[in-house]
């Protein structure tokens, strides 16, 4: 039985909910906790608004739901190495995610999932999109998932021009890569989902870039029809946590002129099967 009654509430039919009625300065109970994490796996995506917590209450609520990995973003919040910085000053023109990626594709063991607090939000502007890859891989005729189903993706960090360019101003000559089941059973949920996407996914294992082009090309096409997908507007205070298993997402870079500042923890988890 709950002492605090959660409030969840879809945001979309494809993913995401946002949760009311928790406090997460504290620790929360084990029932809370449980009905987070299914409503986490479930829609792909969980949002709280209205939490100004510190940095070491941050961290706390992350490692809740497993151990925190390094970030590669950032230098440290607060003394913290765990926490990255997702920033954008008012001079700047890039952004950082604004292409469509799942976090840390590229690992070995890919990292469960993405936590965000809004620090700083523009006026207008600065949302974040997401996919559901869950969703997608359901919609998808039974052809295509029997041809799927054995196939590995290649996922390079090298593909990517602005991982590219990054890695020459910070002096490093190699990328990451790994390969992982293109289709992959969520460890908690037991669904399939397409893990693929258009950032990392160089080619499918023993196939040639040109070979698999056309098909990868089709999936990424096909998991950005708009049913499958939230656009998300952040607030001060509040926190997302998405399942990198299951979705994509894009920072869109629609505020010149304005300020965005996020923290980011990564939480280590089990991956798809």
């Amino acid at each position: 039985m709950l002492t605090h009654p959660l409030t969840i509430t879809p945001i979309t039919t494809a993913l995401g909910v946002e949760i009311a009625g928790v406090d997460l300065s504290r620790p929360l109970e084990p029932a809370e906790l449980a009905l987070i994490r299914k409503a986490y796996c479930e829609h792909g995506a969980v949002f709280f608004r209205d939490q100004p917590i510190d940095s070491d209450a941050y961290l706390a609520f992350a490692r809740q739901f497993g151990p925190i990995t390094f970030s590669k973003v950032g230098t440290g919040i607060d003394g913290h190495n765990e926490i990255g910085i997702i920033w954008k000053d008012e001079g700047a023109h890039d952004n950082l995610g604004s292409h469509w990626h799942t976090d840390q594709a590229c690992r070995e063991v890919p990292v469960m999932g993405t936590m965000l607090i809004a620090r700083k939000i523009p006026a207008s502007g600065g949302d974040t999109m997401f996919v559901n890859m869950t969703a997608a891989f359901d919609a998808l005729s039974e052809g295509v998932k029997q041809t799927l189903r054995p196939l590995r993706g290649v996922q390079s960090n090298l593909s990517s021009a602005r991982h590219v360019a990054r890695r020459a101003q910070m002096g490093v000559a190699s990328g990451d890569e790994s390969v992982h089941p293109v289709v992959g059973k969520h460890p908690e949920t037991g669904r399939e989902t397409l893990f693929v996407n258009p950032t990392y996914t160089v080619r499918f294992d023993g196939w040639t870039e040109a070979e698999s082009k056309p098909l990868l090309e089709m999936l990424f096409a096909h998991a950005l029809r708009p049913e499958f997908g939230l656009r998300f507007r952040w607030s001060v205070g509040t926190i997302g946590f998405w399942d990198n298993r299951q979705c994509w997402h894009y920072a869109v870079n629609d505020y010149p002129g304005g300020e965005r500042i996020l923290h980011r923890v990564m939480v280590e988890g089990p991956f798809l099967q």
